[in-house]
């Protein structure tokens, strides 16, 4: 039997695992692409959940297609979870998601190693459609799971594809039985990959996340007229291409004017006929705000509704919105940010506290049971993209501070 201060993690291990998982759904150019409740989807849940199995965990799926894996601790208390996700973006990266999911298993298999037994229970959970980029909106498995959307309306949601992600959660045979919220933990603690370039540029190890962005989704359909594109007069346009490009640049412009946290990205644009010599009829874009101050967010996505009124009185244009997404900005707990930097201290890996700009499971979890997250430096700030990275020996010293945290929090 050995004692927890004795347990260290396999880094080889870890990252073998990791590198496995991101073969599933790889393109030529390397990227990883297992959009969610696809078949690539089904193949990186069968092998997560085979290594569980191996691994003497109690695999429950439940009717969202959230995967748990329990181990038992020497008391029936509330469990100790920790998890992620395994979907990806189209061009995704290795570590996004699968860090915190395979992390979480690195620890049990530790554990299991060294022969320790925990008071509570450890539960590692793999979420549903984290991405929201096949079904709207992102984080759906995990709100769902905290009661956050009724799952009746989750299951209808339809995909980019025109897919019902009830039917596809059947079709790739994970629609469980388990009840929805089968565990209340005790705490969540969620290991990731920043995506963002603070640590890499300040040459940190580890980040305890405190807090993290609120988010703002929506869809913005302009109808306008088509015609000539040589023969219309300007004056006599009604054109939704123009339209769509204007509400890309009055983005920046309310990024620039509120300024500190507030960020702005419209992502995507559809354009009709999507002619070279014809004005477009109609135009789809999406819009995604954050920022960490409540107040200010609203103040932004007030701006921005005021501009779409004036742009489609000025244009001749039917300009809709449609809210995809909405949360509010969440506060992590403050006890096991400080858990996180004192293990961190103790290790001798620099650390610092941070805000998240990117949405988590970990968000949703926090609605109901104390929560923070773990982030470990991304080279360049890269992710979403093929060339996403992260320093083996960086990926092993946040499963080094997520097992020593989970051991603390689960007695």
């Amino acid at each position: 039997m050995g004692t927890r201060e004795q347990a260290s993690i396999n880094a080889e291990r870890l990252v073998g695992r990791l590198a496995q998982l991101a073969e599933i759904g790889r393109s030529d150019e390397g990227a990883c692409c297992r959009l969610a409740l696809t078949d690539e989807d089904r193949a990186g849940r069968d092998l997560v959940v085979g290594w569980m199995r191996e691994l003497g965990l109690d695999v429950r799926v439940d009717r969202i297609g959230n995967i748990f894996g329990m181990r038992a601790g020497t008391e029936d208390l509330a469990p100790v979870m920790s998890g992620s996700h395994i979907d990806t973006v189209r061009t995704g990266g290795r570590f996004d998601g699968t860090l915190g999911v395979l992390g979480a298993l690195e620890v049990v298999e530790t554990l299991n190693d060294a022969g320790i037994v925990t008071r509570r229970p450890l539960v590692v959970g793999v979420f549903t459609n984290e991405e929201g980029a096949r079904f709207a909106p992102d984080m759906l498995g995990s709100l769902v799971y905290v009661g956050g959307l009724p799952l009746d309306r989750a299951l209808d949601t339809v995909g980019i594809d025109g897919k019902r992600l009830g039917d596809e959660l059947a079709r790739i045979g994970y629609a469980g039985d388990a009840p929805l919220g089968l565990y209340r933990p005790h705490a969540f603690v969620e290991l990731h990959i920043e995506q963002g370039p603070v640590l890499d540029l300040e040459g940190l190890r580890i980040g305890a996340v405190e807090n993290l962005q609120g988010i703002s989704w929506q869809e913005v359909t302009i109808v306008g007229q088509s015609n000539h594109a040589g023969t219309t007069p300007m004056r006599m346009r009604h054109d939704a291409g123009y339209c769509a490009a204007a509400i890309g640049v009055e983005l920046r412009a309310i990024a620039r004017e509120f300024g500190g946290d507030q960020v702005c990205t419209m992502g995507m644009v559809r354009l009709h006929p999507n002619l070279i010599n014809v004005i477009a009829a109609r135009a789809t874009v999406t819009v995604d705000m954050r920022n960490t101050d409540e107040s200010v967010l609203q103040q932004a996505e007030d701006r921005l509704a005021a501009f779409l009124d004036e742009l489609s009185r000025r244009e001749g244009v039917a300009i809709e919105a449609r809210r995809l997404a909405r949360f509010e900005p969440v506060q992590f707990d403050d006890g096991i940010a400080h858990l996180i930097e004192g293990h961190a201290a103790r290790l001798g890996l620099p650390c610092r506290r941070m805000t998240s700009g990117a949405g988590h499971d970990a968000q949703m979890l926090a609605r109901i049971c104390p929560t923070a997250m773990i982030f470990v430096p991304s080279i360049g700030g890269i992710s979403h993209n093929p060339a996403e990275d992260t320093r083996p020996e960086d990926l092993a010293a946040g499963a080094e501070v997520l097992l020593h945290s989970l051991l603390e929090l689960a007695g």
